[in-house]
């Protein structure tokens, strides 16, 4: 399914009251979902555990 026929569907899903920024919003997702499945596909990926110690990282700063 091409990018277009994937937003179509989206949209079409949408409630007919929805507003524009609740349509950027889902396409918005749609894009960031994609772009996390090309990095996993890619092995751009951190474990579950060695997030976990970035974050307790962050907090202890």
């Amino acid at each position: 399914m091409s990018n277009k026929e994937i937003v179509l569907e989206a949209v079409r899903e949408l409630p007919d009251e929805a507003t524009f920024p609740e349509i950027l919003e889902q396409i918005a997702i749609l894009a960031a979902i994609q772009e996390g499945e090309a990095d996993a596909d890619a092995g751009r990926v951190i474990s579950h555990d060695e997030m976990k110690k970035r974050i307790a990282q962050c907090i202890a700063k």
